[in-house]
């Protein structure tokens, strides 16, 4: 089992019961709208997502669970599209609960599964986007070093509206830099 330690939280193998759990937990934030509200997930649909989890895990991307001290799984994170020749992935993270939320433990996450993807895995370049409306996920990017590289203008399209997709990235060197690694 895998298990990346950091100080409030650490990075875990997910099991079918985690991914259950988070697929019923997942909380939609109105007031902070980042992504299409998915309404009807099932538990068939959640032992599915493991399913593709555990085929792909390794290949196309590194899927971990986000656990507070206790135990307590409070969401997931992934290194996903990775391109073993290119050395580079992108970046995926959600928290389930609002009140998780807002509270550091994304950027903590982040900073777990970057570290393994460049110093363990060899990457040399991790990417990321995000909504326009999703200040605090710029924010948090932009904290771990990752620069704005540009903006697909009106190219998602949810809530009766298109929205900007902003694209990050960082390449090993800045990272190991701003991290001193």
């Amino acid at each position: 089992m895998m298990k990346l330690q950091g100080k409030r939280i650490y990075l875990g193998t997910l099991e079918r019961e985690h991914c259950i759990k988070l697929w019923d937990e997942l909380e939609y934030d109105f007031m902070n709208e980042t992504k299409p509200l998915n309404i009807g997930r099932s538990i068939e649909k959640a032992s599915e997502w493991f399913e593709q989890i555990k085929k792909e895990q390794g290949i196309a991307h590194i899927w971990l669970g986000i656990f507070l001290k206790d135990g307590t799984i409070i969401g997931d994170i992934a290194l996903q599209n990775i391109d073993a020749k290119n050395r580079s992935c992108s970046l995926a993270l959600k928290i389930s609960k609002l009140e998780n939320r807002n509270k550091g433990y994304g950027q903590e996450a982040d900073k777990l599964i970057m570290d393994y993807g460049f110093n363990n895995y060899g990457l040399e370049r991790i990417s990321a986007s995000t909504l326009g409306t999703n200040i605090p996920a710029q924010k948090s990017l932009e904290n771990l070093g990752f620069k704005l590289e540009g903006i697909e203008r009106k190219s998602y399209y949810f809530a009766g509206k298109k929205h900007d997709k902003y694209l990050y990235g960082i390449l090993v060197e800045e990272y190991r830099e701003k991290f001193n690694k």
